[in-house]
């Protein structure tokens, strides 16, 4: 990916080096209907955590052999018990990470231009830029404690990206999928979940939640999801087409990525079966199919997950 040379984002709070702090909670809302893209501007804010995170803590807490309901439920590491995934330097300013940070800004101030320019010409609307927040260990966010194990998250009720620059080592060493535009990707799919906030989608879908089973709202989830991914793929699209972001390769990192952390996958890694209406994120074909739409049209409008035929 070619990203050395522009911009940065100004809206980056390096959280990197405080402590822990707080109780994890976790809401996804309730159910839903028939959900379009506004015509119209704005949305109120939603409840609870959006992205990759919570599949991938699961996941990761039961190849490591510690218990996910000590997160789930509030609990604090003691210490005693194994680590999670490799956090970034503690140091904020440290050199080693320095780098990392500034492909992360870059990055999000992609998403910026792409999205400002984007709300203009499709809703004729503004774009109101998310902050997104390095952290390492733990962090407290308006939808409460998260640690690392959570992987990354957007949070709609501070409008903010949270994210601890080692999921990026495990986005690599476990789940097999490198490359900075894998990483890309995962920024992307976030701060589509901040769209998605702007236009008043989610607050739809968390709102519809809460009146249907359980199955059916998960099923939901999974439309939201691969909607932020759809997303993920329009920003690709934008960016390529205005900074020549792309380089060989890199569209096969985003498509590994994708797929590594499809709900199939990652059943199969963690318990050798797949429970379909478990699912919260979709399957790693699914996930694959949109961001390769929204990267292909290059439309909010052609990110309608909740009304396309079943992939």
């Amino acid at each position: 990916m070619r990203w050395r040379g522009r911009r940065e984002s100004s809206n980056i709070e390096d959280r990197r080096g405080g402590g822990f702090g707080g109780g994890f909670g976790r809401s996804l809302g309730g159910g839903l209907g028939r959900i379009r893209i506004p015509s119209g501007r704005g949305g109120r804010r939603g409840a609870g955590i959006g992205g990759l995170g919570l599949v991938a803590f699961i996941v990761i807490a039961l190849l490591m052999g510690f218990d996910p309901s000590m997160l789930l439920t509030g609990g604090q590491n003691s210490g005693s018990g194994p680590a999670p995934y490799p956090s970034s330097s503690s140091s904020s300013t440290g050199a080693p990470d320095d780098p990392l940070r500034d492909f992360v800004a870059v990055v999000l101030a992609d998403t910026e231009d792409v999205w400002h320019a984007q709300f203009r010409q499709e809703v004729n609307g503004d774009y109101q830029e998310p902050a997104l927040v390095l952290f390492n260990g733990g962090v407290d966010s308006a939808c409460g404690f998260a640690g690392s194990a959570v992987g990354p998250f957007y949070c709609p009720g501070d409008r903010k990206v949270y994210l601890d620059l080692g999921f990026f080592r495990t986005l690599r060493d476990r789940f097999g999928a490198p490359g900075d535009f894998a990483q890309a990707y995962v920024i992307a799919h976030e701060v589509g979940h901040h769209v998605q906030t702007l236009l008043g989608i989610s607050e739809q879908v968390h709102a519809a939640q809460r009146s249907r089973p359980e199955a059916e709202a998960n099923a939901l989830s999974v439309m939201l999801e691969l909607q932020a991914d759809c997303l993920a793929g329009v920003w690709a699209h934008h960016a390529d087409a205005t900074k020549g972001i792309l380089e060989a390769g890199d569209v096969e990192e985003a498509l590994g990525a994708a797929s590594a952390i499809g709900d199939d996958t990652l059943q199969r890694q963690a318990r050798g079966q797949v429970t379909p209406d478990s699912f919260t994120h979709g399957t790693s074909a699914q996930r694959q199919h949109w961001f390769s739409r929204g990267l292909e049209q290059g439309t909010m409008a052609a990110c309608d997950t909740f009304n396309a035929p079943s992939q």
